[in-house]
């Protein structure tokens, strides 16, 4: 679980990197270094207090992720609705239609 953590916190450092600041950065290094020496050995409760730690300071990361996430999804969704409503190549069509029962 710690290993996954970490993997998946460098992952998000690398992807984020332009909008996480220096003493972020170092804080969730730290974090990852300090869980990677735990993990070598073969202390269960440091290995479990590391990864929370680790979880602690990454879950600040993420939120960044799911905030730019959101405002990309935003600007995307708003550009789509405003040509939506002039742009009628959809092959849409509004019909009505009535059920008819075959009885044999």
């Amino acid at each position: 679980q710690g290993e996954a953590l970490i993997h998946a916190t460098e992952k998000s450092l690398k992807d984020l990197a332009d909008q996480v600041q220096d003493d972020e950065k170092k804080q969730i290094e730290a974090a990852i270094k300090d869980l990677q020496e735990a993990i070598k050995g073969e202390d269960k409760d440091a290995i479990e207090a590391k990864t929370k730690t680790l979880g602690e300071v990454a879950g600040k990361l993420a939120e960044k992720a799911y905030a730019q996430q959101a405002q990309d999804a935003q600007g995307t969704a708003g550009g789509e609705n405003t040509s939506a409503g002039t742009d009628n190549s959809d092959d849409v069509v509004d019909a009505e239609f009535e059920e008819v029962k075959d009885d044999k």
